[in-house]
């Protein structure tokens, strides 16, 4: 069970830190160590969330889970700033709520889907991010 668990957090932590490296390849404010942490957290609520439920400490699991959703979007929220007839920071504060269920996703055991979404995350980041300099900048 432990060793899972370390699995667990550490891929987390080194899907987070995947699109982190894409952002800080872009030089975004929010880099590696944030994405890593973030995937991390979040899977480490999940972790907690799904054990206690197990236990039968708590019955549903879902609150926890909608806090992690919500708490993280508070995060993403204070990367969101205007200025000079633009809106800067909305992709930034979709990636961290993006990489916060890629780690809840990892703490459910959901590797698969954890990394296809940060698989597919990355190519939206990267591949999305070249068309939109390319053609409507």
């Amino acid at each position: 069970m432990d060793l899972q668990i370390i699995f667990q957090l550490f891929l987390a932590a080194i899907l987070g830190s995947l699109i982190g490296l894409e952002r800080e390849y872009k030089r975004k404010g929010a880099g590696l160590q944030t994405y890593s942490l973030v995937s991390l957290g979040a899977c480490f609520f999940s972790i907690i969330s799904l054990s206690l439920t197990e236990a039968n400490i708590i019955k549903d699991p879902a609150p926890i889970i909608l806090a992690i959703a919500l708490g993280t979007g508070f995060i993403g929220a204070g990367s969101i700033s205007r200025g000079e007839g633009r809106i800067e920071g909305l992709t930034t504060a979709a990636g961290i709520w993006i990489t916060a269920a890629i780690g809840l996703a990892t703490g459910a055991s959901f590797y698969f889907v954890a990394f296809f979404v940060t698989f597919l995350t990355i190519l939206i980041l990267a591949g999305l991010g070249l068309i939109e300099e390319k053609f409507f900048r």
